[in-house]
C-alpha cells in the first residue's frame, strides 16, 4: 500500500506577466503541448478525485493563476472537495474585486512573490514592472482577512537585501515568510552564473534571518531554505518521489514533481484519460523511483542509513549533473560527482538574466 498524498500543485497555465529568470517551469513552456489547458469541469473533478485520495492541501499556481478566467469556479471546487486552497500569484491581477470574490468562493490563504524590497530591483528581475501591484496586492489580501505569506527567491542579485525585505513583509502584515533559494532546475538552469551566491551572501543572510526570528518571535514565520549546492547531503524530492505530493501540469500531465518533465524516459499519465488514484498507484511514472530498490551505489548502502530519509535526492538534479536519473544526488558528498556541485559554488558567470519567455523552446 503506498503513502497517501497530502499536496496537489495544480499549475493552472503557464501564463504569466513576469519573466522571472529561476521559474521552475519547464523550458519547452512555449510548446502547443502545455497551451492546451485543461477546461473547468476537468479540473473540478481532479479536486474532487484529489480529496478522495487524501489530499488535504491544494496550491493553485501556474505561471500566473489569476490569468485563469474560471479560477472563481475553481476555488469553489477546491472547497467543495474539502481542500485547503493556496493562491500562489505574482499578484499583478489581484485586485480588490477579484479577490473578494476568491474569498466569497472559499479561497483560504494567498501567497504573493516579491522578487526584492528595491522596487527597481524587483521589476528588474522580474522582467515587468510590477513592484507597486504587489504592494497593493498584499494589502488587499490582509484586508479581507486572508492569511498571507510573502514568498521570495534567493540569488546572488537579492541576498544582500533580505534584512528590507523581512522588514517589508512584516509592514504588510505577512503572517509567514519564505526565503527559498534558487533550486536549480526549470529556467535556472541557463541562468545558474547569474544567480550562484557565495558562501558569504549565505552566512550573512542566514544571521539576518536569525536576527529577525529572534527580534519579532512568533509574530511572522520565516522559512530558511538552504540552496542545495551548499549542502552536503540531500534533501529527497518533494519529501520522497510519489510519497507526498503530486503536480498536474496545465495539459493535465500528472508528476511526482515541477521539474519531472526533464527526464525522458518517463511517460507521464494525464487526467484527461486517467482517474487521479490510479494514477498515485499504478503509473509507470510515479512506482520509478518510489521506495528504495531503484537506488545505486553509494546510496544502496548509504554509510549514513539515509535511505529512507532523503531517498537518494533530487533526480531531476542527478539526471543534470551526472545524465543518470538513477544516480546519487551529486550533492551528496559520498557521490563521485560531488565535485561537479563543488565547483559550481565559485563558477559564477554574466550577470544578466535569459529571462523567463513563452515565445520558443529554450535548449540548453
Amino acid at each position: 500500500m503506498h503513502p497517501r498524498p497530502s499536496s496537489l500543485i495544480a499549475e493552472l497555465s503557464y501564463q504569466c506577466p513576469l519573466h522571472c529568470p529561476y521559474c521552475s517551469n519547464p523550458l519547452e513552456i512555449g510548446r502547443e503541448a502545455y497551451r492546451d489547458e485543461l477546461e473547468t469541469d476537468h479540473w473540478v473533478r481532479v479536486f474532487e478525485e484529489a480529496g478522495r485520495l487524501g489530499v488535504l492541501q491544494l496550491a493553485l499556481t501556474g505561471g500566473e493563476p489569476m490569468l485563469r478566467r474560471d479560477l472563481v469556479e475553481l476555488c469553489a471546487g477546491a472547497r467543495d472537495a474539502g481542500l485547503y486552497s493556496s493562491l500562489i500569484t505574482a499578484g499583478t491581477l489581484f485586485t480588490p474585486q477579484r479577490a473578494q470574490a476568491l474569498k466569497t468562493a472559499g479561497l483560504d490563504h494567498v501567497q504573493i512573490s516579491i522578487q526584492s524590497p528595491d522596487p527597481d530591483d524587483n521589476d528588474r528581475i522580474a522582467g515587468n514592472r510590477s513592484f507597486a501591484k504587489k504592494l497593493a496586492a498584499a494589502r488587499t489580501a490582509k484586508a479581507l482577512d486572508f492569511p498571507l505569506t510573502i514568498n521570495c527567491v534567493l540569488h546572488r542579485q537579492n541576498l544582500d537585501r533580505v534584512e528590507a525585505l523581512l522588514e517589508l513583509a512584516l509592514e504588510l502584515g505577512a503572517q509567514r515568510v519564505e526565503l527559498a533559494n534558487t533550486q536549480y532546475y526549470g529556467w535556472a538552469v541557463p541562468n545558474q552564473g547569474a544567480l550562484m551566491p557565495t558562501l558569504g551572501q549565505l552566512r550573512r543572510a542566514e544571521e539576518a534571518v536569525q536576527r529577525f526570528r529572534e527580534r519579532v518571535g512568533p509574530k511572522v514565520s520565516v522559512l530558511w531554505v538552504l540552496p542545495d549546492f551548499y549542502e552536503e547531503l540531500p534533501k529527497a524530492c518533494m519529501g520522497g518521489w510519489g510519497s507526498t505530493a503530486m503536480v498536474i501540469a496545465p495539459n493535465g500531465a500528472v508528476m511526482p514533481c515541477q521539474a519531472a518533465s526533464t527526464i525522458p524516459e518517463l511517460e507521464f499519465a494525464n487526467v484527461r484519460d486517467h482517474p487521479l488514484q490510479w494514477i498515485w498507484d499504478q503509473s509507470e511514472a510515479f512506482a520509478r523511483f518510489r521506495g528504495t530498490d531503484w537506488m545505486q551505489e553509494p546510496c544502496r548502502t548509504c554509510p549514513l542509513g539515509r535511505q529512507q530519509e532523503d531517498r537518494g535526492g533530487c533526480r531531476c538534479q542527478a539526471l543534470r549533473l551526472t545524465g543518470d536519473a538513477a544516480a546519487a544526488d551529486p550533492v551528496c558528498r559520498f557521490s563521485p560527482h560531488h565535485h561537479r556541485v563543488v565547483e559550481a559554488r565559485t563558477a559564477a558567470g554574466d550577470e544578466r538574466f535569459q529571462y523567463r519567455t513563452m515565445k520558443k523552446p529554450l535548449n540548453v
